[in-house]
């Protein structure tokens, strides 16, 4: 059976690499996953026009327990609050990430704490890292030397992007006190400035770009 599993992931896998697509996760445990509707359209678009991606403009909706997940190479989640995984999500989860996916979380205020222990249950050996600005993805396709770009204020915080890895490779980003997501959405949705929006969906496109050659 174990067997059979593999076959199919390497298969999904294989499929995912030829097209190009991306994926939001809808989670449970009340937090609203679904927070920022035009954030990830308006990226695939950007991005589109921008590093030479092909990325299908329709943003399809993932669980983390479903074998659908494995047909993504990039998979995202955002939102406020409450965070919960199922073993059995966890487990699905780990071997998607260590088996060639990617999860970018992006925390839109209030999923620090929860989503730091739940993701003790996906990897309870493995720690979150702190990127320095020198990593690579801060510069893949635009530069920001200073690392992670500040787009809300929420905390007044200074941004930060914490990692987790497998071996050398980077399988999953969390983006906190930043707020991507919010920059990406529709100019009418926060009002912000068009080079703090710029800011927002150029960090995304090296997320993206980044992602999609490692």
């Amino acid at each position: 059976m174990k067997r059979f599993l593999a076959i199919i992931l390497f298969f999904l896998f294989s499929l995912s690499m030829t097209a190009q697509e991306i994926a939001l996760l809808k989670y449970q445990g009340g937090g609203d996953w679904y927070a920022n509707p035009t954030a990830l359209p308006n990226l695939v678009k950007f991005c589109n026009q921008n590093i030479n991606t092909a990325i299908k403009n329709k943003v399809e909706t993932v669980t983390p327990e479903s074998i659908s997940l494995f047909q993504y190479p990039f998979v995202h989640m955002t939102g406020h609050g409450n965070v919960f995984f199922s073993n059995e999500e966890a487990e699905n989860l780990r071997t998607y990430l260590l088996g060639g996916g990617f999860l970018h979380i992006d925390d839109n205020y209030g999923m620090n704490n929860f989503i730091r222990a739940e993701l003790k249950k996906v990897f309870p050996n493995k720690e979150l890292q702190e990127l320095p600005a020198s990593h690579p993805i801060f510069s893949s396709a635009f530069n920001f030397p200073n690392g992670l770009p500040k787009i809300h204020e929420h905390d007044g915080l200074a941004p930060q992007a914490f990692g987790i890895y497998d071996k050398e490779r980077l399988i999953l980003l969390f983006t906190f006190e930043s707020d991507l997501g919010d920059g990406w959405e529709d100019p009418a949705v926060h009002n912000d400035p068009p080079e703090v929006r710029l800011k927002a969906l150029q960090m995304g496109a090296n997320i993206i770009k980044y992602v999609f050659e490692n």
